[in-house]
């Protein structure tokens, strides 16, 4: 009799778990509640699916217990995900290290993990929502609904891979920490990640959509935590952008904690605070004979350069001429830290994935075998690990799947 184990959540790390362990002679069952798998991955890399990432390293994943996802990424890392893939018909397109489906249509990702699937002749129930996990003396009893009727059934291993409370509209409703509760594994507080910030001041109904390279850091009652640089995006609530996301996190948790989040925005960070206060007074030289609101024409968007005029109180009529050397060094200031308070994220509906989830202090980092459970696995977002954009949170499904698979399927 091959050993059965059952799958309980089908997006990318229970595709990846479901096959490994069908690989490694198991008889698998894969239990979805969504009426396909791997729906979350059709929204990934704006539909065109960023699988992983050439570049590699342990500050790429972020976890309360540091060094447990990169124990795990160097059994299962780029290398093989590319590999596994090119097994798949799925070949690279890498940009930048950034590397994505040739076609880049994340559909070609979902389709081709759901044909394997059916080549494994891996059981697939769609429809299916779990609400009871009981372990017995040899294996497990999973308590279902589907279509209103309840049911059970029983298998030798359980591999939890049930999503985060990240995007519900795409099926992953934060359900699976309840069954992690039951089975008696700690949460580390669950919070948005990868998404928007929303910020105090009224000034930003003034600047909504513009777009400009620029710097976030986030200080938690009043400690800098973390910053990242790129093009930021700002909205007529806040924050957004590939830089704002990566230091989400960091803002969410504060918050959680009600803590005082503020961040300081860099305008101009190729310039140093000393070199950017000297290129103004440049432009008060160059630039005599014209007002205040034609002053950064050529730096930043006019809507920008409003506000951050109007922010100090200096009127766009005003002559560049009067421009002195307090108002100058009030500019640079500024322009270069300007702070914002961050008064909450945007919704778990609007975050890419979450910060925190199920304690990996109880999970094997080489098997993702439960440390208090024996037989009960984790795979994929529902852990408490969460990537930077780029990849890095599909290869940890990718990784924590492969690994929750063959430990399931071996033990």
């Amino acid at each position: 009799m091959k050993k059965r184990v059952i799958i309980i959540g089908g997006g990318a790390a229970g595709s990846m778990a479901a096959l490994t362990a069908a690989q490694n002679g198991a008889d698998v069952l894969l239990l979805e509640q969504n009426e396909i798998i791997g729906r979350k991955i059709l929204s990934t890399g704006n539909g065109r699916c960023n699988f992983t990432n050439r570049f590699q390293d342990p500050s790429c994943y972020r976890s309360d217990n540091s060094g447990f996802a990169w124990k795990s990424i160097g059994k299962f890392s780029e290398p093989e995900t590319t590999s596994f893939f090119k097994n798949l018909g799925i070949y690279p397109k890498d940009k930048n290290g950034y590397l994505y489906p040739w076609s880049e249509q994340a559909s070609a990702v979902r389709e081709a993990l759901e044909s394997a699937l059916k080549l494994a002749k891996i059981r697939i129930h769609t429809g299916v929502r779990v609400f009871g996990i009981i372990p017995k003396k040899n294996g497990f009893q999973i308590s279902f609904s589907k279509d209103g009727k309840k049911g059970m059934i029983s298998g030798e291993a359980v591999i939890l891979a049930a999503g985060s409370k990240a995007a519900a509209k795409l099926g992953s409703d934060g359900s699976g920490y309840d069954l992690a509760k039951m089975l008696g594994h700690k949460l580390v507080p669950v919070v948005p990640a990868l998404v928007q910030l929303r910020c105090r001041e009224k000034l930003y109904r003034q600047v909504a959509g513009v777009r400009t390279h620029g710097k976030v850091t986030v200080f938690i009652d009043g400690t800098e935590t973390a910053s990242d640089i790129g093009e930021l995006q700002l909205t007529d609530y806040g924050i957004s952008g590939i830089p704002v996301f990566q230091i989400s996190r960091y803002a969410a948790r504060g918050l959680y904690e009600k803590k005082e989040v503020f961040a300081e925005l860099d305008f101009m960070p190729d310039f140093g605070d000393v070199e950017f206060l000297q290129m103004l007074k440049e432009r008060k030289i160059r630039l005599d004979g014209l007002v205040m609101e034609q002053y950064f024409n050529g730096l930043f968007h006019k809507k920008l350069a409003g506000a951050l005029l109007k922010r100090i109180g200096i009127s766009g009529t005003m002559p560049v001429h009067d421009l002195g050397e307090e108002n100058l060094e009030r500019l640079c200031r500024i322009c270069k830290h300007f702070r914002t308070y961050i008064d909450k994220t945007n919704p778990f509906e609007q975050a890419q994935i979450c910060a925190g989830g199920v304690d990996t202090s109880g999970i094997d980092p080489d098997t993702m075998e439960s440390k208090l459970v024996k037989g009960l696995y984790f795979a994929g977002e529902i852990l408490d690990v969460d990537g930077i954009c780029g990849g890095y949170n599909l290869q940890w499904a990718w990784t924590s799947g492969y690994l929750a698979g063959k430990g399931a399927a071996n033990a």
